[in-house]
């Protein structure tokens, strides 16, 4: 049998229950005091909201949105072993308003055209693919939604993005984007 790692959703309607998922090439959960801070940063509830979260993995910032009020979560991974994952957490959760796509980011971000408030972008790391998605995700982006991004150095995000709030657990870097915006 494969090994598993779990993850503890931290508050919100599952706060407690354990998602389970396989160990993969890249996958690492983001941690439980980074995903405090960072919903801290959103405000704790996502009540209404819309989320994309871009390289699902565990689903631990899905889940977590869910948890916290999202109304609605797509989920993008291209992993077959982390997508039947995703899906039995999300049925052992009757997680309502998940939605859960098979496919590669860039391909996704290319062909979708509904807006998100929130949009979790963490990647593997050391691939070099942020600088790729981030003028794609403008065009993703509702009006005054956040991208939140975890690298494994400081993001420079280019000219297009502001630098809203950020931070540093141990060798991950996060932070949360905001599109600038014209004028004085």
């Amino acid at each position: 049998m494969a090994q598993q790692g779990k993850v503890r959703i931290i508050a919100g309607e599952w706060r407690g229950r354990l998602i389970h998922f396989p160990q993969a090439e890249g996958l690492r959960p983001t941690p439980d005091r980074v995903r405090e801070t960072l919903f801290n940063w959103l405000g704790q509830t996502l009540d209404g909201k819309t989320c994309l979260d871009l390289f699902a993995g565990s689903g631990a910032l899905g889940f977590e949105a869910l948890s916290r009020g999202a109304r609605r979560v797509v989920m993008v991974e291209q992993n077959p072993q982390v997508l039947k994952a995703l899906q039995e957490n999300g049925a052992k959760l009757d997680a309502v308003g998940m939605e859960i796509v098979a496919g590669d980011a860039p391909k996704f971000l290319l062909r979708e055209k509904r807006l998100f408030d929130v949009i979790f972008l963490d990647p593997p790391f050391h691939h070099g693919i942020l600088p790729l998605l981030l003028p794609l995700l403008s065009e993703r982006l509702a009006p005054e939604g956040l991208v939140y991004a975890e690298t494994e150095q400081a993001l420079e995000p280019g000219e297009e993005w502001d630098v809203w709030r950020s931070d540093r657990a141990g060798n991950v870097f996060y932070c949360l984007l905001k599109r600038k915006t014209e004028g004085p």
